[in-house]
């Protein structure tokens, strides 16, 4: 797609403009790295995308292949887009971020980047600062910027996916933590005695609420073999009482999680997203009445639980604000 192009004609020759450069002179560039997915895109302050790039994911190819992929998409964007507007770059990754050394921690989907100072690495092969984020952070942050968030400066959001991710927005930033290991949601405790986790916990929220866990509620009720989330919707719209029971005890774990939540920040939103949402009919009342239940002040005030906007373009957008946020004052980069 690359820089717009306007032409002006009148008493002089006609001259070429590229749209950045005379409308828009700042830019941000984004990048959400998934398991499978690799995405970036130029992102101008008022929201609008320049211009992106997609790629599979492979990080069976090893290190060397994912960096050179993200490295490629970003400069690819930096050179259609110029140099000159260029705010900053912004990357979004799923895992634990040790933000003072910028290395990736207990990534299941990335592991040949863990342990890896790659932010420093991706800086200098571009020779530009580069902010590395969370993914779920970094899609509260695009929720807050372009999605269901504009209108707060304080949510929550509730990513539900193959597991359940969490990102926190305070006072417009997204809330790091110590050392930047904050909103991992998904491991909330919503049943002491619950299932196991691979954290090392029972009862997590997503042993509870995620896809994995509805497949996983599928097989113990002998549904049938090799289902998918979707396969359980399916089942439960059509009539299915087991499916539909899957959905209700969904929605009372995430309740749980919930009115934990709103009784702890007491913030104005709370935001769910992820492909689990398409299900949001059959798990949200008893969610919400899981939450009226164990919250006061979620009976008793303004506080609203809602559907995120953005969809899987969330992470995108956030990781092309942070460059902003940072400007607006740098990020906790951990202990010293």
């Amino acid at each position: 797609m690359g820089c717009i192009q306007k032409s002006y004609t009148g008493l002089k020759p006609t001259l070429q403009f590229c749209y950045h450069a005379l409308c828009m002179p700042e830019y941000a560039i984004g990048l959400d790295l998934g398991g499978t997915n690799l995405r970036a895109a130029a992102v101008d302050r008022a929201g609008h995308v320049l211009d992106r790039r997609a790629t599979a994911a492979n990080p069976g190819a090893g290190r060397e292949a994912m960096l050179g992929e993200m490295v490629n998409a970003i400069a690819e964007l930096r050179d259609a887009c110029g140099t000159e507007g260029l705010a900053g770059i912004g990357i979004g990754v799923p895992g634990f971020i040790l933000l003072k050394e910028g290395i990736i921690r207990n990534s299941n989907n990335l592991a040949c980047l863990e342990d890896f100072p790659i932010r420093a690495e991706i800086e200098r092969r571009l020779n530009t600062p580069v902010i590395l984020e969370n993914d779920a952070n970094a899609a509260a942050l695009g929720e807050k910027w372009m999605g269901a968030g504009r209108e707060v400066d304080d949510l929550v959001l509730l990513t539900l996916g193959t597991g359940v991710g969490g990102g926190i927005i305070s006072g417009g930033r997204v809330l790091q933590g110590y050392l930047g290991m904050a909103g991992e949601l998904g491991h909330i405790t919503v049943y002491p005695d619950g299932n196991p986790c691979g954290c090392g916990n029972r009862g997590c929220l997503e042993k509870h609420a995620s896809a994995t866990a509805i497949t996983a509620m599928a097989s113990m009720l002998r549904l049938g073999e090799g289902l998918s989330a979707r396969d359980v919707y399916e089942m439960a719209l059509g009539g299915n009482e087991k499916a539909s029971r899957i959905f209700v005890a969904m929605g009372q774990a995430l309740g749980v999680a919930l009115a934990t939540l709103v009784n702890t920040f007491n913030f104005p939103l709370y935001l769910l997203s992820g492909g689990v949402l398409a299900a949001w009919d059959l798990f949200a009342p008893p969610m919400l009445e899981e939450v009226r239940r164990r919250s006061f002040s979620f009976r008793t005030t303004a506080t609203r639980i809602e559907k995120a906007t953005l969809g899987n373009e969330a992470g995108l957008f956030g990781a092309a604000y942070l460059p902003w946020a940072e400007a607006a004052g740098p990020r906790r980069r951990g202990a010293d």
